[in-house]
């Protein structure tokens, strides 16, 4: 552990360095071969700088780190815990529906998505003399903010990439759900995206906690939390073994071409979906399959069906519902 934060470290005050030697070097009065020789040394630090930061950080297997794989769970369970409490909090809850918010433009209501991605960052302050925040700076954070994004055109709440995925303890990773195999815009690498099936549910304050004893189950914490915690078994009632195995058989039908089979079989498990919330008591709208495009169809997505499973199968028919002729077993996510 302490070898991987030397070589972060050497990454950040390498550069550090670079930025000092140029402001000396454009100070100094010594002759051409001096200032020849300093720059020379900065693209050389710069260089190696860049070839640590590319190479040496981003393939350290981050699952060797001691406790990473709780460490992981943790903060899955933190966004978990944050989607129910939104739902549970009386305070928040009285905004649903405020006539001040949602005047002219219809009904409003609080809600929140939210992308994981795993990998270093950068950690500094931006900002002047009168404001000053810390922010994060780095390719996995940019992945994580595409997972956000990309919520809105699966019609879910939640998007893992793979790389956290397999940071997480094994009854974690068998409460996620693998939607699609894609490209992000301003990425090439080709990866699972994932998502925790959670629907808001209006009986969360039946299961209320207090601080104290929501402290005293951090300090308890196991990977059995994952199939007895009564906030991550509610918020997941709606889904069923049948429903897990129709899709996964539809998506692999997508991801290997065989795209009518694959409209027959999502078509399906949609309907499990439909067919399982409404047992459940969720009120459904009526959607028909098409495009969701607006802000109100996407809602409308996430509340009635799967949302994944309507995604997939306008992809497919979109393209007339035959996969191209050099389809990889991937798509590109265009939108931010």
């Amino acid at each position: 552990v302490i070898e991987k934060l030397e070589q972060a470290e050497a990454v950040i005050f390498s550069r550090r360095t670079t930025k000092l030697r140029r402001r000396r070097s454009r100070r100094s009065v010594a002759g051409t071969k001096r200032a020849s020789a300093q720059i020379g040394s900065s693209t050389l630090t710069r260089t190696s700088a860049n070839r640590m930061s590319g190479s040496h950080l981003d393939s350290i297997d981050l699952s060797s780190l001691p406790g990473m794989r709780a460490f992981t769970d943790r903060a899955l369970l933190g966004l978990l815990k944050t989607f129910v409490g939104i739902h549970r909090d009386k305070t928040i809850l009285e905004w649903n529906d405020d006539f001040r918010l949602g005047a002219g433009v219809g009904a409003a209501s609080i809600n929140l998505s939210f992308g994981m991605d795993a990998g270093w960052a950068v950690e500094g302050a931006v900002g002047s003399e009168y404001k000053i925040d810390a922010t994060y700076l780095s390719p996995h954070v940019n992945m994580a903010s595409r997972m956000m994004s990309a919520t809105k055109q699966y019609g879910v709440h939640f998007l893992l990439s793979e790389r956290v995925q397999k940071l997480l303890s094994e009854n974690a990773k068998g409460t996620l759900r693998h939607l699609d195999t894609v490209t992000v815009k301003g990425s090439s690498v080709q990866q699972k995206i994932f998502t925790y099936d959670a629907k808001v549910r209006h009986d969360f304050f039946l299961y209320s906690r207090t601080e104290s004893q929501a402290d005293l189950d951090s300090e308890r914490y196991s990977t059995s939390i994952w199939h007895t915690d009564q906030d991550l078994c509610a918020m997941r009632s709606h889904v069923s073994d049948e429903f897990i195995a129709t899709f996964t058989h539809g998506r692999d039908e997508y991801l290997a071409g065989n795209w009518p089979k694959a409209i027959e079989i999502l078509s399906q498990a949609d309907n499990l979906m439909y067919e399982s919330q409404m047992e459940e008591g969720y009120e459904m709208a009526d959607v028909s399959y098409r495009n969701f495009n607006t802000s109100d169809d996407r809602e409308e997505l996430q509340d009635s069906g799967d949302g994944p499973c309507r995604n997939l199968i306008d992809y497919m028919k979109s393209r007339d519902g035959v996969a191209p002729k050099n389809w990889a077993g991937y798509r590109a996510l265009t939108s931010k």
